[in-house]
């Protein structure tokens, strides 16, 4: 059993990963548009600026790339949105500190400055949260898939006293119930 089969393509949770995967990915796109509209030199290190960034040609080129990961993955929707968001907000962190502790060094070919560290880092939980949105957490709704897959047995008694619910068959206690 796939948890996308669980997962409807019109569940309220997939309009939040679609979203968010599609803001961050614009934002993202535009950054790395204006780096190339700019006509960046691909590895230089001068500390050319882009939005308050420092940036160059190759940090635009990455920035276009996981931005249009992140549009595609709105695009499908659904559990992907959700992966790819989770995926790539883990990636943005590890990018952050990473460059913290390559900043002035020779290593620093995406000519990372403090301000891009701290971009990193808050564009890595804003698309991290996106993603995990309604998948983690304790206070998930019964109805919730995450929620089912984690407790298959509570998921499994529920679902059949819904059944017998619509059936009107016997409750345990000999009680019948129907849905009106």
């Amino acid at each position: 059993m796939k948890l996308s089969d669980e997962l409807p393509t019109d569940h309220r949770l997939a309009t939040v990963y679609r979203i968010g995967a599609a803001l961050c990915g614009a934002i993202l796109m535009v950054f790395g548009s204006l780096g190339f509209a700019n006509q960046l030199s691909f590895f230089d290190t001068d500390g050319s600026q882009i939005a308050g960034l420092t940036s160059n040609g190759l940090l635009s080129l990455i920035s276009l790339l996981v931005g249009g990961v992140l549009i595609a993955g709105a695009a499908v929707g659904g559990n992907v949105a959700s992966t790819v968001n989770m995926t790539v907000g883990t990636l943005f962190l590890l990018s952050g500190f990473i460059h913290l502790f390559i900043l002035d060094r020779s290593a620093n070919i995406l000519d990372f400055s403090m301000a891009n560290v701290i971009f990193s880092f808050v564009m890595g939980l804003l698309i991290l949260t996106f993603g995990m949105y309604g998948r983690v957490t304790g206070g998930l709704p019964h109805d919730n898939p995450y929620w089912r897959r984690r407790h298959p047995e509570q998921a499994s008694a529920e679902a059949a006293a819904r059944r017998r619910a619509t059936a009107g068959v016997p409750l345990r206690d000999g009680s019948a119930q129907t849905l009106r």
